[in-house]
């Protein structure tokens, strides 16, 4: 009988944690994007390895995260609005067909014994440039994917799941095939994962759209989104922390090789070995995150995400064994993942529906348009300073940016809650921000 019982909680208990996979859409897309991505993650290993074997330097490390990231600093908010204006889906069908044609130049060039640095610093930018289309498009799609509101936080935490899930499995894979056979299978491997993602786009059944507004000049649709987005303190704070974090926090990936290499002295398998270490935190946060029932405590959960962030990075900075940076790289990764999770999910519940694409826009390029600065300056420093003392840098003002926003938070659950109550979200979903003392929550739930 306890047995029966223990199945059917645990039977429930996934139930709750895959809700989100009900929608029909949502499960053609998680199933399609979940193979896309072990090939863009196989893709990112392979070339960062590329670029550090072909030249030694972690300048050129940091200039090719930088012309593939600055795109998105630069035309995000343009994109956004296009995101409002035009079909979600085609736009995502377009930006797939065209990244997997960039991934197919790459295996070419390579396996041509062709591959010089400038042709990855330039197809860098062009893969930089179809991102800042495709991210803002998917993000703000997840919500004609799922046919029931009360799913969007789920269905945000299984995207971050299924993403760190590839995240675990591609450098895995990478690193073996780049010791074994080269670069080139990998891009070859990821060119051919689009098909997948494509296919489940084309098999959706969505709903006709609303009535769409009518089209303002698209500097004046700007202007509104960013109005919108920095004239409302909670997602001011979130975009802000945001961009702290990936300028002087996320780069710490570019270094990745060096530390592999020239600290831990061992090979490609080793890269793969830590990048997939990251991933492996960070599947571990997107679990706990889908299988929790509403927002809920996630202004406190960005503020200890943080942390565990900074102090994952500090850590993993001096340590010399295996072993222990891997463990260092598991709490890292588990930070970043709660945090840019938890932070979407407050977003993408209390922003209006047709400012949704710019609102997401500039969480793009708070996330990713910050980060080619962050690649740069992480670069140049390493050549300085060394790569230690880069990511002790990092760390510690990653840690001060969440000791700033725990100290407004109290001030920003007071501003959230009339937003949630005005959009009608379910009542566990819009008392999610408030203090204990207003909701009479026992500290245990909090």
């Amino acid at each position: 009988m306890a047995s029966e019982n223990n199945v059917e909680r645990g039977g429930m208990r996934l139930q709750l944690l895959l809700r989100a996979l009900r929608s029909r859409n949502y499960r053609l897309f998680f199933a399609g994007q979940s193979i896309s991505l072990v090939g863009t993650w196989m893709q990112q290993v392979a070339m960062s390895w590329l670029v550090y074997r072909l030249t030694g330097s972690a300048f050129l490390l940091g200039v090719v995260g930088f012309m593939s990231q600055i795109p998105t600093f630069l035309l995000a908010p343009v994109a956004g609005v296009l995101a409002d204006r035009w079909d979600k889906r085609r736009l995502l069908i377009t930006t797939q067909t065209l990244s997997m044609i960039q991934a197919a130049a790459l295996a070419f060039f390579v396996l041509a014994k062709a591959v010089q640095v400038w042709q990855i610093v330039a197809l860098s930018l062009v893969l930089g440039i179809i991102n800042t289309f495709d991210i803002p498009a998917r993000q703000s799609f997840i919500v004609d994917m799922v046919d029931n509101r009360e799913d969007l936080g789920n269905a945000i935490a299984l995207n971050s799941s299924m993403f760190n899930a590839a995240r675990l499995i591609g450098p895995s894979i990478a690193g073996l095939l780049v010791a074994a056979v080269g670069e080139g299978i990998c891009f070859i491997i990821n060119a051919l994962s689009y098909l997948a993602v494509i296919v489940a786009l084309v098999a959706m059944r969505l709903k006709p759209g609303k009535l769409k507004r009518a089209r303002r000049h698209i500097l004046h649709e700007l202007r509104e989104g960013i109005s919108y987005a920095f004239g409302f303190s909670p997602i001011r704070s979130i975009l802000l922390l945001i961009a702290l974090v990936s300028l002087m926090g996320m780069p710490y990936s570019i270094l990745m090789p060096v530390f592999a290499r020239d600290i831990l002295h061992g090979g490609a398998h080793t890269f793969g070995f830590l990048m997939a270490a990251a991933g492996c935190g960070a599947l571990v946060s997107t679990v706990y995150l889908a299988s929790r029932k509403s927002v809920l405590g996630l202004g406190r959960i960005i503020v200890i995400a943080t942390f565990f962030f900074g102090a994952g990075i500090i850590a993993f900075a001096f340590s010399n064994a295996l072993c222990l940076s891997l463990a260092c790289l598991c709490l890292t990764g588990f930070g970043a993942m709660a945090l840019i999770a938890s932070s979407n999910t407050i977003l993408q519940t209390v922003v209006e529906d047709d400012k949704r694409g710019r609102v997401m826009s500039l969480f793009t390029m708070a996330f990713m348009g910050m980060a080619p600065f962050g690649s740069l300056i992480t670069g140049a420093l390493a050549n300085i300073i060394g790569a230690r003392n880069t990511l002790l840098i990092g760390g510690v003002s990653c840690l001060a940016g969440g000791v700033l926003f725990a100290f407004y938070l109290p001030k920003l659950r007071k501003k959230i809650r009339p937003i949630y109550v005005k959009m009608g979200i379910l009542n566990e979903v819009a008392t999610g921000m408030q203090t204990a003392a207003e909701l009479t929550i026992p500290p245990e739930e909090q």
